[in-house]
């Protein structure tokens, strides 16, 4: 725990804090030989059970994990098209590609068939293994393949339990994490138990199970726990050495399973430039950070088929900067307080501006253009302008990337994480906020420097890189909510090292009165005996039909999170898919929803067509859209960006006129002669109607 005191006047001695200096060590053996021997015996004894609490505690997560999926589908007794189904939108397509490696003939073709791909967006051949983050289902296929269990265990049982003993590995780190902050393995087990208690906010694994973050965030558990350790002072070289490999490893498995990596590391990033700036972390450990983020990106840029939105990528050119312009302001650590406030002011700037800098450079060189939309719906979310691009609005009407809805911290609040972590980040925050202004007040002299260090001790390195990340992930939580899974995780960890910091027992028995068994054990065993069951009967009526009634070449087109499935469930080729970070696929996405738009038949027949789309498929859900308000329903959208007004009671802007044709989806159901000269209906149930697409121009 972190602390101001009243100093000692003693002779300053700089020790390790893991290891006693020789002299030390010495006297102490001659006074108390056997109280060393039994205080060493003590320490191991408490490490071992620590981690043998670490390992069950991980281990029980997954398996309690593993229970709710099952309870909640009954996935053991229904059907394979209905697991398939159960792998919703993104999650479907990306298990696709494990079930193609393991049909394929060899592992050689199925390679190939990844390289060379024409099924996912029609017309066209791609690099699956340059455009999607997909190693990860590449290497299960493999170990699947060559471990002798295919007898014993089915392929889709084995793609489920890796995802569910990861995150065995993800409470794991997070235990551990905790235990290197505080000192004592208590911590970790009321780390993990706050994860499992606060399932609901801590992870969705059991009903999005192949999302790329599920196989990203237990790698980046482990890197925070690798860098929490490597920052603490006095580390010897061998353990140093080892844990800055543990830091590449964890960092290049992070960048290569998420393609979102390079924002979060960039914010990891912003953390070490901040505690770099206010000499709360050492200088040349924070180099080595940033090296290692560049060298891993890279790293995945060559996997990757040199993939272009990574070396186009915000953190590499925010690290570029910062180590050129540190470089070139040699004395930025000196001078009175209102000389460095001036100085870091400058640093600021001279990193922002090299930064946007650089990244235009690498952008105009490269015709990087894969990204453009997500810097449009940052634009328009934080009040930048408002924007009728439809790929920013799409995100925008998406409740997950939306603010963080207020209930999050009621429930929250139901196990105390959340009154606990606030009063752990108020306790902190006070505290490097006076760390951070002697550090730049008392820079005058070598002999001020050294009085700073030893302040410093006040808020060690680690707890400060922690602080400072649980405040950037916060904020990230706080404006976009699919992203709180990143912060609550790491909440649990900083509540619980504080609380378990002897200085803060006494407070913590204070707040023994809040407590209650409701509070504090919410209905996990009440979860795990609600048995629930998988059901979808129209998805798998339509699943069933495009298996038995269409060509095996036939291209469908739809929406994006449907095609998903109907690429995992019935290899049939796709016109689009959610894996929207390619601009020429989100126009293509764009032109395929005007089936949803008020467009003439012709128009969309042309459209479709020029996809080589064989059959589309309609969504009365889509069509006839509730579940958003005027203005994001798809539909508007659509208008919107067609410059046509939107349907219902509301005003449009003064500039959007009414359209010359009705909404395709809805005249199409009418089977006006228009319409039968381009479409003919082959299929419909309550949820999806499927029409064929005449060849004729």
């Amino acid at each position: 725990m972190m602390y101001i005191r009243q100093r000692k006047e003693t002779k300053p001695i700089e020790v390790s804090e893991d290891f006693p200096s020789p002299k030390e060590d010495v006297k102490l053996e001659k006074k108390l030989p056997s109280g060393c021997a039994s205080g060493r015996f003590w320490k191991i004894l408490s490490s071992a059970v620590g981690g043998t609490v670490a390992l069950c505690i991980g281990l029980l997560t997954s398996v309690y994990l593993a229970t709710l999926h099952e309870n909640d589908l009954w996935f053991s007794n229904i059907k394979e098209v209905e697991r398939e189904i159960s792998f919703r939108t993104e999650c479907g397509l990306y298990y696709s590609y494990y079930k193609q490696m393991l049909q394929a003939p060899t592992l050689l073709q199925g390679f190939h068939g990844l390289i060379y791909d024409n099924k996912t967006e029609s017309m066209r051949t791609i690099n699956l293994l340059q455009r999607m983050n997909i190693y990860q289902e590449v290497f299960l296929s493999v170990l699947y393949r060559v471990l002798p269990i295919q007898k014993y265990l089915e392929p889709v049982y084995f793609y489920i339990y890796t995802l569910f003993g990861l995150q065995a590995v993800y409470v794991t780190a997070l235990y551990i994490t905790s235990w290197l902050l505080s000192g004592t393995w208590l911590s970790g087990l009321l780390a993990a138990l706050w994860y499992v208690t606060n399932r609901i906010d801590t992870t969705r694994v059991e009903f999005t199970i192949p999302l790329r973050e599920n196989w990203a965030l237990p790698f980046f558990a482990i890197q925070i726990a690798a860098i929490t350790y490597f920052l603490r002072p006095n580390l010897q070289p061998l353990s140093e050495r080892l844990t800055l490999l543990a830091i590449f490893v964890s960092t290049f498995l992070f960048s290569l399973t998420w393609q979102f990596n390079q924002f979060m590391m960039l914010l990891q990033a912003l953390v070490l430039f901040i505690l770099d700036s206010l000499d709360m972390l050492p200088a040349m450990k924070a180099t080595w950070l940033y090296g290692i983020q560049i060298s891993c990106l890279l790293l995945v840029c060559m996997l990757q088929f040199f993939n272009s939105m990574i070396l186009g990528s915000l953190l590499i050119s925010f690290n570029l900067s910062v180590l050129i312009v540190r470089k070139l302001q040699k004395n930025l650590k000196t001078g009175s307080f209102l000389t460095r406030i001036w100085k870091l002011l400058l640093h600021l700037l001279l990193v922002f501006c090299l930064t946007l800098f650089l990244n235009n450079i690498i952008k105009k060189v490269l015709n990087l253009k894969s990204d453009e939309h997500i810097f449009k719906f940052l634009k328009a979310k934080f009040g930048f302008g408002a924007t009728r691009d439809f790929d920013a609005n799409l995100y925008l009407c998406e409740e997950a990337f939306g603010l963080l809805p207020l209930n999050t911290f009621q429930r929250l609040s139901e196990t105390l994480l959340f009154y606990a972590y606030m009063f752990v980040l108020v306790v902190t925050v006070v505290t490097a906020s006076v760390v951070a202004f002697h550090n730049l007040s008392d820079s005058t002299s070598l002999k001020s420097m050294d009085q700073t260090r030893k302040r410093a001790v006040d808020l060690k390195p680690e707890a400060a890189y922690n602080l400072i990340h649980t405040i950037l992930f916060g904020v990230l939580a706080l404006s976009t909510m699919r992203m709180k899974y990143l912060w609550t995780s790491h909440m649990c960890v900083f509540a619980s090292f504080g609380l378990c910091s002897s200085e803060v027992w006494e407070l913590l028995l204070r707040l023994v009165h809040l407590c209650n068994p409701k509070r504090s054990w919410p209905g996990v065993m009440d979860e795990l005996s609600e048995l629930k069951e998988f059901y979808d009967p129209d998805t798998v009526e339509l699943m069933t039909w495009i298996n038995s009634n269409t060509p095996r070449k036939a291209v469908f087109a739809g929406s994006m999170q449907l095609l998903a499935g109907v690429k995992l469930c019935t290899g049939r080729t796709l016109t689009n898919h959610p894996h929207y970070e390619d601009k020429s696929l989100r126009e293509r996405t764009q032109a395929v929803y005007q089936i949803y738009a008020k467009r003439s038949p012709e128009e969309v027949h042309a459209l479709l067509r020029s996809f080589g789309t064989d059959f589309v498929i309609l969504e009365d859900s889509i069509c006839y859209e509730r579940r958003h308000h005027r203005g994001c329903r798809l539909r508007d959208l659509l208008d919107v960006a067609n410059g046509h007004e939107m349907d219902g009671p509301g005003e449009s802007d003064p500039d959007l006129r009414p359209a010359d044709h009705p909404r395709f989806c809805e005249e199409i159901k009418r089977n006006l002669p228009s319409y039968a000269a381009h479409f003919t209906r082959v299929f419909q149930n309550k949820t999806f109607h499927v029409y064929k697409l005449s060849r004729n121009k």
